[in-house]
């Protein structure tokens, strides 16, 4: 990847972040916060045969939990797929997942997206959730109640493609939101195509908190290389995409 800077710090809080996986854990709240694991995609995906979610959720957030050993641990929202019935499965998969986090210490807490119409039929959620460090976790589909000097949300599933490749990323945007920071995180499964962001503007996003794009800094992992790249404002770096 030959733009981008795995040493180039983000500025405020993304600093102390880590990226990991489609997640980010923050130091401050001792806390591990992934969004949009929408539960139940592999069972409505118009395929023949299973795509392997519950093994793959399971996997990668264990692989996190053993990295992190974070306090708690947050579903940012879009925990499940499911709107008018919960598929085959998905409790199942949800209670794996719980375990997981029980097992690892750490207390779980849910929050409500707009994919999950049936979350309460399988798991207690709270619409909004508030780290220690004063951080305000939401989905990021609704105006949130609280209010926060930053905000991490879900939903919007962003990638960004560089090289002609499309890569999952994390937008972190400081004082785009009321004077506030958003972290965007990308859809923790793997199902989701993502949403390219190179071009967007803020009116393109479904989110109320992402009302424009130039400020937000693209930050990239490479699992691969077990680095994080963070690049600068999309406002400089769509001149070199």
């Amino acid at each position: 990847m030959p733009v981008g800077d795995e040493g180039t710090e983000a500025p405020g809080p993304a600093a102390n972040a880590e990226f990991r996986d489609r997640a980010v854990y923050l130091p401050a709240a001792d806390a591990l916060v992934l969004a949009d694991l929408h539960v139940g995609r592999d069972a409505v995906a118009n395929v023949e045969l299973p795509l392997g979610e519950r093994a793959d959720l399971t996997g990668r957030l264990d692989a996190l939990l053993d990295r992190f050993a974070p306090a708690e641990v947050v579903f940012a929202g879009d925990v499940l797929q499911a709107f008018d019935h919960v598929p085959d499965g998905v409790e199942a998969t949800v209670a794996a997942l719980r375990r997981l986090v029980a097992d690892a210490g750490a207390d779980l807490t849910v929050v409500r997206g707009n994919h999950d119409a049936m979350l309460g039929t399988v798991v207690n959620h709270r619409d909004e959730y508030r780290l220690a460090d004063d951080t305000l976790v939401c989905h990021g589909h609704e105006t949130p109640d609280g209010t926060a000097p930053r905000y991490v949300v879900g939903h919007d599933h962003p990638a960004i493609e560089i090289e002609g490749r499309k890569r999952p990323c994390y937008l972190w945007g400081p004082d785009v939101y009321a004077g506030s920071d958003v972290l965007v995180l990308p859809a923790f499964t793997r199902l989701a195509a993502g949403v390219v962001v190179n071009r967007l503007s803020g009116s393109d996003f479904d989110s109320p908190l992402v009302t424009r794009t130039n400020d937000f800094r693209p930050i990239v992992r490479d699992e691969d290389g077990d680095e994080t790249y963070r690049f600068p404002p999309l406002g400089e770096f769509r001149r070199l995409l």
